[in-house]
């Protein structure tokens, strides 16, 4: 089985080897390589589908070429095909034929440093990559922490991330940190007609309209029926409590009758967009307490039963029906006046 990340018709990270914009995180690393200073681990971080893994990827590559003896061609075709010996990837696991599971478990990160302390099996730098580290569940993070404490000889771990937040704040002190951010609207332009030349011009509008400067959300959105529910899961997220409970229901009913379906990953995004954004509005604005203990709250709950609902085959639509009402409470709250101090 594939990435279990992958969108159906389009190149995986490991295949393409070229991220669109990024060009200060990009020019940092390389500056470095030039130097031979290379750090023992790279956090990549920003929102999802914005090309870190394929960053990551790309600045292997010219890592392993420059550190080797084979030419960037040869090179590159090896990382595709995962071949590299000095290449390690690190994802989710297959559970079954088919199924991968919920997490990077603390065995896969004790395979990983096993293959890191076998004699190398070609000249040059070492390069793992963990897509993404926010998989990790709490055992396999203390266990990456332990290795990156005292990390292989002239290897560098690239750690993907999309809520570094919620990282051991001792792994992320031991990573040179670079935040990427989404793409400008030409250059998602870029990105998505690369792929897909073909595309008609109203689609594409309609895609870069709603991916928020990330590629991946820009194909997913593509990948929607005129018709899809997503659509409506935004206009809901403007003014919850405006919508009637029994229409917020068929909504919840809507999305979660795919649980894997490409209505469903998407929503999912733009309901963790969502609640961060809550969070991070509450933060930033003074005597918002109240709002962001709810907001923090509600991100924890709703990741929690999602995780759930994941990992023991939960019903979707009941998992999505409790995670509507919560927001929907959320709203209510801090639309009422705050309490006497």
């Amino acid at each position: 089985m594939t990435d279990p990340a992958a969108l159906d018709g389009l190149p995986l990270p490991e295949h393409r080897q070229a991220a669109r914009g990024h060009d200060a995180a990009r020019a940092a690393i390389l500056a470095q390589l030039a130097e031979h200073r290379l750090p023992g681990a790279i956090l990549l971080h920003g929102p999802q589908g914005i090309g870190k893994a394929t960053l990551a990827f790309e600045l292997a590559a010219a890592i392993l070429t420059a550190t080797g003896d084979e030419d960037a061609t040869r090179v590159r075709e090896q990382i595709a095909a995962f071949s590299h010996p000095n290449l390690s990837v690190l994802r989710r696991r297959p559970k079954d034929s088919k199924s991968f599971y919920s997490v990077i478990r603390v065995e896969d990160i004790r395979e990983l440093r096993d293959t890191l302390q076998q004699t190398r099996g070609r000249a040059g730098h070492r390069i793992a990559i963990l897509d993404t580290i926010d998989d990790c569940n709490p055992n396999a993070a203390n266990g990456l922490l332990k290795t990156l404490e005292e990390p292989p000889a002239d290897t560098t771990f690239f750690l993907i991330s999309h809520r570094p937040g919620s990282l051991l704040p001792t792994i992320k002190s031991r990573c040179h940190n670079l935040a990427l951010r989404p793409l400008p609207d030409d250059l998602l332009a870029q990105v998505v007609s690369g792929s897909l030349p073909d595309i008609d011009a109203a689609a594409l509008d309609r895609a870069i309209q709603l991916a928020g400067g990330r590629p991946r959300r820009a194909f997913e959105t593509l990948a929607l029926a005129e018709d899809s529910p997503v659509g409506a899961l935004i206009l809901w997220l403007r003014d919850p409590e405006a919508t009637p409970i029994a229409a917020q229901l068929l909504l919840a009913d809507a999305l979660g009758s795919n649980p894997q379906g490409p209505d469903m990953s998407f929503a999912r995004e733009i309901l963790n967009d969502w609640l961060a954004g809550e969070m991070r509005e509450a933060a930033m604005q003074p005597g918002q307490r109240r709002r962001l203990a709810s907001a923090t709250e509600l991100w924890e709950k709703a990741n929690a039963l999602l995780a759930e609902a994941d990992s023991v085959n939960l019903d979707m639509k009941q998992t999505l029906a409790v995670i509507f009402d919560s927001i929907r409470k959320h709203c209510a709250l801090i639309a009422s006046p705050a309490e006497p101090v």
